[in-house]
C-alpha cells in the first residue's frame, strides 16, 4: 500500500526536476513510510532514491516529451526487492503502483511461461509484464485494489487505471502539454504551476452529497478518475473510458450465475466470499480485522479465524455516548469466534481532530464517521500492519434502513393519484415532530415530504444533508448567480441509468455502489487508514463478489423489511444470535451534544468568522439562524453544521496559508 505521483509531459517547459518530484512525494509520507523512490526520462539510469543527493536544485531539464513517476512504500509484500518505481527488462516500461493484487501469483506463473523473467517478488512486477502483454487491456485481469501509472517511454504514452469498485484514489490534472497525476490532491498542489480556484460546483454538489464526486474536483482543473476507469496519455491527448460495471442488468440472461434455487445462491456466496478472505490473508507483514459487532464485520473475521491456526487479532473503539457504542457486540462476537480481541475506549476530541481531518482529506468531507473511522486505525496500526473489513456488505446485500423507505415508496407509486395527492399534502409537513434527527415522527415526515418528486430525485432527498431548495436558501445572491443551472442531483440521477431492468431497490443499491460506496465510505477508509500507514483490504468487494451480489434477486438479500438475509442465514453458524437479529447502528459520533456543549463557540469563532463572511459563498443570516435553531433545540442542524464547519476549515487549510497539523492526538484512547 502505498502513494504514487507524477506528470508526463509534452513540452519541455513542463518537465519538472527531481526536487519537485521529491516535494510531490514526500507530502505522501504517510501512505508510504517504509520507502521512497524516483523515475526520470531525463536521469541517468531513470531510478533513483529521492534523498537530498539526488534531488539537489540544479537539474537542467533536457527532453521535449518524457515523464517523472514518485512512489512511497508501505511494504507489505516481498518486503525487501519490491522498491519502486519498478520496470520491466529492459528499462522500457515504468510503474508507479498503489494497492494490493490478489491473483499475482497466478498470473506470475503465466507470465513466466510466456519468457517474462522476475527480478523481484512483488505484485508491482506482474502488472508490468502485464502490461507488455495486453497493453491497457490488462487491468481487465488484475483481481484487487488498485491505482497505479505506466510509463511506456518507446509510445511515450501515460497509462493510468484505478479499480473495479474505488478503493483507492486517483486525482488527475491536465494542461496544456501535461498530465499529472498523485494518489491525493495536495501532492498536485506541489506543482510550481499548480492552481488553487475553487470550483463552485463542486461546493454545491458537497453539499448535496457529504463529498465531491467523481470526476469533479474542489480545485477548477483538477479531476478524480472514476472507480473502473483507465486513462492513456498520449502525443497530449487524454482519453478515459470505462473498463467494468457490476453486471445489474439483465442478470437471468447471464451464464455466469445459472443458479436457481436459494441454496444455489447460497452456497454460491459461501464459496466466493470464503476464497475472497482467503487470497486477502497472504501478507509478508501482521494481519488483523476490524470488529464492530455487525453482521459484515463478523463474517470476515469468522471466515479469518476458520483459516488461521491461531487466533486473529480483532479490533474495535467505543464511546462513552451508549447509543454510539457497540462494543458488547464486538466482545461476544470475538468471544464466540475465538480471536484475540482488542478493544479501546474513545473520548474524541473533534477541536483537535477537525485540522487533522481536513488536511488529510484534501476536499471537504463531510461523513462524521470519518473521525472514529481514523481512531480505529490508530489503535490498529500499534498491532498490525493490514487490517480485513466488512466494507461494502451493506450496499451489496441490501443492508441500509433506507432501503426499506424505497420498498415502502414502491407501493405508493402504485397509488391512485388521488391518495398520493393527499400523502404528499404540505399539511403533513405543519405537524410538530421531535428535534431529534432520527427519531420516528421525523422520519415519517421526511418520507412524506420525498413522496412527492420522482423517485430517483427522492432517494437523494431522504439520503441528503442540504436538498436543493434549503441549499439555495443558505447561499449568497452572488454565489446562486455562479451555480447558473446547475443540478448536483444528475451525479446520482446518472448512476441510476445505469441499471434500468431491475426493480427499483435494487437499483438504488446499484446507484449506492457506484455513487456512495466509492465516494463516501472507502474515501473514509482509504484515507483514515492510510494517515496511519495501516492498509485496509475488503473482501467484500472483490468483484467477483459484487458481481455475484449485483445478479443476485432482491428478495434473498431482503425480505419482509430486512436486509441482508441471504448473509445471515448463510453464514449463521459464525454469528451470535444477537447479531443476526440486532438493529443496524452505524459508526458515528455525538454531534447533537457536541454542538450544544464542547463545540458551541466554535460554530461562532468559525462559522461566523470575517474570513467565512469574506468568501461570499452563504448568507450570514441563514447560517446564524442554522446555529441558532440547533442551540435552541427547535431542530437537531447538527449534520448540516458539521458540513460547513468542514468546509469553513477546508478552506482554511488549503486557500488561506497553509500549514501542516503538528500531530494526531494520542492522548484519548484508554
Amino acid at each position: 500500500m502505498c502513494g504514487i505521483t507524477g506528470i508526463a509531459w509534452t513540452a519541455r517547459e513542463k518537465n519538472i526536476s527531481p526536487l519537485v518530484l521529491r516535494r510531490m512525494t514526500d507530502v505522501l509520507s504517510h501512505r508510504g513510510p517504509d520507502d521512497s523512490g524516483g523515475y526520470h526520462s531525463d536521469i541517468p539510469g531513470k531510478s533513483f532514491q529521492l534523498n537530498d543527493q539526488n534531488t539537489t536544485a540544479d537539474f537542467q531539464p533536457a527532453s521535449d516529451s518524457g515523464a517523472a513517476l514518485g512512489h512511497r512504500r508501505l511494504s507489505i509484500i516481498d518486503l525487501g526487492t519490491g522498491h519502486q518505481p519498478l520496470s520491466n527488462e529492459d528499462g522500457s516500461i515504468w510503474i508507479a503502483f498503489n494497492g494490493e493484487i490478489y491473483n499475482y501469483q497466478e498470473l506470475r506463473k503465466e507470465l513466466i511461461q510466456q519468457g517474462h523473467q522476475f527480478k523481484t517478488e512483488s505484485d508491482t512486477e506482474v502488472i508490468v509484464h502485464l502490461y507488455e502483454e495486453q497493453g491497457a487491456a490488462c487491468v481487465e485481469r488484475l483481481r484487487g485494489m488498485f491505482a497505479f501509472a505506466i510509463w511506456d517511454e518507446p509510445r511515450q504514452r501515460l497509462f493510468l487505471a484505478r479499480d473495479r469498485i474505488g478503493q483507492k484514489p486517483l486525482f488527475y490534472r491536465e494542461t496544456t502539454d501535461s498530465l499529472s497525476f498523485a494518489s491525493e490532491l495536495k501532492s498536485l498542489l506541489q506543482l510550481p504551476d499548480a492552481s488553487r480556484i475553487v470550483d463552485p460546483h463542486a461546493i454545491d454538489l458537497f453539499l448535496a452529497y457529504q463529498y465531491v464526486p467523481h470526476p469533479w474536483c474542489i480545485l477548477k482543473g483538477y479531476q478524480k478518475l472514476p472507480p473502473a476507469h483507465r486513462a492513456i496519455y498520449e502525443q497530449s491527448k487524454l482519453t478515459v473510458e470505462r473498463y467494468w460495471k457490476p453486471p445489474y442488468q439483465n442478470p437471468t440472461s447471464n451464464p455466469q450465475f445459472p443458479f436457481k434455487t436459494p441454496q444455489q445462491w447460497s452456497d454460491a456466496l459461501r464459496e466466493t466470499l470464503t476464497e475472497s478472505v482467503k487470497i486477502r490473508m497472504r501478507s509478508d507483514v501482521p494481519l488483523g480485522a476490524f470488529l464492530s459487532g455487525g453482521i459484515d464485520s463478523t463474517i470476515i473475521a469468522g471466515l479469518m479465524q476458520s483459516m488461521s491456526d491461531r487466533p486473529v487479532h480483532t479490533f474495535s473503539i467505543g464511546f462513552p455516548v451508549k447509543q454510539f457504542d457497540e462494543r458488547t457486540y464486538a466482545r461476544e462476537a470475538a468471544k464466540m469466534l475465538g480471536t484475540d480481541h482488542h478493544e479501546y475506549v474513545v473520548e474524541p476530541e473533534a477541536l483537535e481532530m477537525l485540522p487533522r481531518l481536513a488536511w488529510h482529506y484534501d476536499e471537504p468531507f463531510a461523513d462524521s464517521s470519518a473521525i472514529p473511522t481514523m481512531y480505529l486505525s490508530q489503535v490498529t496500526r500499534q498491532e498490525v500492519t493490514v487490517s480485513l473489513s466488512g466494507d461494502g456488505g451493506d450496499e451489496l446485500f441490501a443492508g441500509y434502513d433506507r432501503y426499506r423507505a424505497v420498498a415502502l415508496s414502491q407501493w405508493f407509486d402504485r397509488l391512485p393519484a388521488v391518495l398520493r395527492k393527499m400523502m404528499t399534502a404540505s399539511i403533513w409537513q405543519k405537524l410538530p415532530a421531535s428535534v431529534e434527527q432520527k427519531s420516528f415522527r421525523r422520519r415519517v415526515k421526511r418520507f412524506l415530504a420525498g413522496l412527492s418528486v420522482p423517485p430517483e430525485r427522492r432517494y437523494l432527498k431522504w439520503v441528503g444533508i442540504f436538498d436543493t431548495e434549503r441549499r439555495h436558501e443558505m447561499y449568497s445572491p452572488e454565489f446562486r448567480e455562479q451555480l447558473n443551472a446547475f443540478d448536483s442531483d444528475q451525479f446520482l440521477l446518472d448512476a441510476y441509468q445505469l441499471c434500468p431492468d431491475r426493480d427499483f431497490v435494487t437499483r438504488t443499491t446499484a446507484t449506492d455502489v457506484l455513487t456512495y460506496l466509492p465516494c463516501d465510505i472507502l474515501t473514509k477508509v482509504d484515507i483514515a487508514s492510510m494517515a496511519h500507514s495501516l492498509e485496509c483490504r475488503s473482501p467484500f468487494l472483490d468483484h467477483h463478489v459484487a458481481e455475484l451480489a449485483a445478479a443476485m434477486p432482491m428478495n434473498l438479500k431482503m425480505n419482509k423489511g430486512r436486509g441482508k438475509q441471504i448473509l445471515t442465514k448463510t453464514f449463521s453458524d459464525l454469528l451470535p444470535e444477537s447479531i443476526q437479529t440486532r438493529k443496524k447502528m452505524g459508526f458515528g459520533v455525538p454531534l447533537n451534544h457536541w454542538f450544544r456543549n464542547e463545540l458551541k463557540p466554535l460554530l461562532f469563532d468559525v462559522l461566523m468568522s470575517q474570513r467565512a463572511r469574506d468568501r461570499q459563498i452563504f448568507d450570514p443570516a441563514a447560517v446564524e439562524q442554522l446555529i441558532s435553531e440547533h442551540l435552541n433545540l427547535q431542530w437537531d442542524h447538527s449534520a448540516r453544521l458539521w458540513s460547513l464547519l468542514v468546509l469553513e476549515m477546508w478552506f482554511q487549510t488549503f486557500l488561506d496559508p497553509v500549514s501542516i497539523p503538528d500531530h494526531f492526538p494520542e492522548t484519548v484512547l484508554t
